[in-house]
């Protein structure tokens, strides 16, 4: 298991989503929130499991919402640099270094 470690951007899409979702129906924010932990867990546990998509960077898919976990697994942390709605333009994350 690898420590998990947000980029800045990263933490505010995670909390911009959730406040989306939050907005749109009472207790649907903390839905999401669960769900993205569960992405988080098993990224701890296996990162190589998700699919590369550019030069180390991994996409694991949120269930059940239209999101993806952007992140690059390193030998000591996995660093998450974007949390991104899958309608969104596909290269956007790629510009956070």
């Amino acid at each position: 298991m690898t420590e998990i470690e947000f980029r800045p951007a990263a933490a505010k899409d995670l909390e911009e989503a959730a406040e989306w979702y939050e907005a749109k129906q009472s207790g649907l924010g903390d839905e999401f929130l669960e769900a993205v932990r569960g992405v988080l867990r098993a990224i701890e546990e296996n990162p190589k499991q998700f699919p590369e998509l550019y030069r180390n960077t991994r996409r694991a898919l949120i269930r059940r919402f239209p999101y993806g976990i952007y992140f690059r697994a390193m030998s000591n942390r996995t660093l998450v640099v974007a949390c991104m709605h899958g309608r969104r333009r596909p290269s956007r994350w790629r510009s956070r270094k």
